[in-house]
């Protein structure tokens, strides 16, 4: 089953002709208060809301894939950028320098198509690194 046909079986969205949403229950209730608020038709901001979700979900799966392609050590370096460790604090946990540290940065950056740590942070940023955060945690 698609990505998208899923996303719609999980939001009990049912796509009727002409480009409109049915909706039941709860999730009714929710988008009618919200289009009420932005005074917009349900099905805009259904629209729009279920294009948010499409995009989201295709950047986590590309992101998981880009994860996977990483060394361990590029992980290692990746979580503790996540989690906010400066170069020195990340070559000092992981003995090894800082040069190297930003050798590892930069090619992490490159894999994901970024440019600066704080984009990857906000790539990752429903990503959980606290595991990484213990001491002795090297997955």
């Amino acid at each position: 089953m698609s990505l998208r046909k899923r996303l719609l079986r999980t939001l009990h969205l049912t796509k009727l002709p002409r480009q409109t949403y049915h909706f039941e229950g709860q999730l009714a209730g929710l988008l009618e208060a919200l289009a009420e608020r932005e005074r917009c038709p349900v099905d805009e901001i259904a629209t729009e809301m279920l294009a948010f979700a499409l995009e989201k979900c295709d950047a986590t799966e590309i992101n998981l894939q880009r994860w996977q392609e990483l060394s361990r050590r590029e992980q290692q370096i990746t979580a503790l950028v996540c989690l906010n460790y400066s170069n020195h604090q990340i070559a000092d946990r992981l003995l090894i320098s800082p040069e190297t540290v930003k050798t590892h940065i930069r090619n992490v950056l490159y894999k994901f198509n970024l440019s600066a740590k704080a984009d990857l942070r906000l790539a990752l940023t429903d990503w959980d690194f606290s595991a990484w955060d213990e001491p002795g945690f090297s997955a």
